[in-house]
């Protein structure tokens, strides 16, 4: 016998209504219940009660995708790409399997990281205990010793993590456009160093009841009281369970956020990192690529650290930052350094390079090529490293007429 929606939902309703038909409350208390119970009723929840189980496969082969040699996420039987609306009409379900792959496509990045672009993952804060949070990011062995150059790398907001530019152009396009790797790879070659941050890593989840099983569990109670607790306290989890079954059938787990020592914001990791890795490096020339959000969290560390970051770093790439000199109170000193330094390569409909009109007072503007917000970082590819290296060489043929004037004056001096 199966019973439609409409049922379950007034099921309660009728319920009540027996109850109060025979006697007990008075008529406010009654009304005041049934407000209360028709206010908990959540059709969109009901509805949730046909979706299949939010229970996917942990690695790409569970999913039957793969990368092909181009680098495109493929399904394995099929050769199609990846497919959104798996289940027609259930898009909470598809969405989460969208996120499930995605962390998965996370931890082969990592590994591509290590693997294939030989880069070393640090653990942060440095100091850390066993027992507390913590992050990652990763480096190339001559990071901190390469006396020449020094690319770090950071990328926007959102789900994305370290080598990724933006997790939609992996699953939907290729590897090249989405993630760090090109980059970390022309820069090795190129006789770099590189840095890898990590700024969306801000903290770790743990289960709030696991939280408060560990903080409850008072040895110093008595056995009997703490009898009784424990089964007043299963009885209302077994009625919550009861309810929240019909009103919410895939609930997700309660969640608490545990945030990372000096690392809880992109900003503040952006910090972190120049303190205790970048600014103790030996490069002469440091330059950073910084997409989207990435820029704000540098104009943030410029803030905070300007002359360290004026003495040592070369020259800015920008793609498509979020940044805002007038709302980050960035000083005049810094927004004429950022003329003179940086790029930022905007989404744009004009071919790649072209100059871009800005309202703001601070780097210039060119056109990446695209008018996709996500695709700025990789059309603009080759653009940035042909901007770092006229930068080194103007370094370079500034400094050498200095050079050869305090070379001419001591021997004038001599004579």
């Amino acid at each position: 016998m199966s019973i439609s929606l409409s049922s379950l939902i007034f099921l309660p309703i009728w319920i009540n209504m027996a109850h109060i038909q025979q006697g007990g409350p008075s008529e406010q208390e009654q009304t005041a219940a049934l407000k209360d119970l028709l206010s908990r009723i959540n059709l969109d929840e009901l509805m949730k009660k046909d979706e299949p189980p939010f229970d996917f496969p942990d690695t790409l082969e569970g999913f039957e995708y793969a990368f092909n040699e181009k680098g495109q996420l493929r399904h394995i039987k099929t050769g199609e790409p990846f497919v959104f609306n798996y289940r027609e009409d259930l898009h909470r379900w598809n969405q989460k399997r969208y996120e499930a792959l995605g962390e998965i496509i996370t931890r082969y990045v990592y590994e591509l990281l290590e693997n294939d672009c030989n880069l070393k993952k640090i653990s942060i804060p440095v100091d850390a205990t066993e027992s507390e949070p913590k992050s990652f990011i990763f480096m190339s062995e001559d990071a901190l010793t390469n006396p020449q150059k020094l690319m770090v790398l950071i990328h926007g907001s959102g789900v994305v993590r370290a080598g990724q530019w933006a997790r939609r152009l992996i699953i939907n396009e290729d590897l090249d456009s989405g993630t760090q790797i090109p980059f970390i790879k022309r820069a090795v070659d190129e006789g770099y160093g590189v840095i890898v941050l990590n700024p969306n890593e801000n903290y770790i989840e743990v289960e709030k009841q696991k939280m408060h099983k560990q903080s409850s569990d008072g040895t110093d109670e008595p056995a009997g009281r703490r009898e009784r607790r424990d089964k007043v306290s299963r009885e209302t989890r077994k009625r919550r369970d009861f309810y929240e079954k019909y009103r919410n059938p895939q609930k997700e787990k309660e969640m608490m956020q545990l945030f990372i020592r000096e690392n809880g914001s992109p900003e503040e990791h952006a910090v972190y990192v120049w303190d205790h890795f970048i600014a103790q490096a030996a490069a002469e020339n440091v330059f950073f690529v910084a997409h989207s959000y990435g820029g704000l969290a540098f104009v943030e560390l410029m803030i905070q650290r300007e002359a360290d970051v004026k003495s040592k770093v070369t020259a800015v790439a920008l793609t498509d930052s979020v940044h805002n000199v007038w709302h980050q109170e960035a000083g005049k000193t810094i927004r004429e350094w950022m003329r003179e330094n940086c790029c930022n390569w905007v989404s744009s409909s004009e071919p790649l390079d072209t100059s871009v009109e800005s309202m703001l007072p601070d780097c210039p503007r060119v056109s990446a090529g695209t008018d996709r917000h996500e695709l700025t970082s990789w059309k603009s590819f080759p653009s940035i490293f042909k901007f770092f290296a006229e930068a080194s060489e103007a370094k370079s043929s500034s400094q050498k007429p200095a050079l050869a004037r305090r070379s001419h004056r001591i021997k004038h001096e001599e004579l």
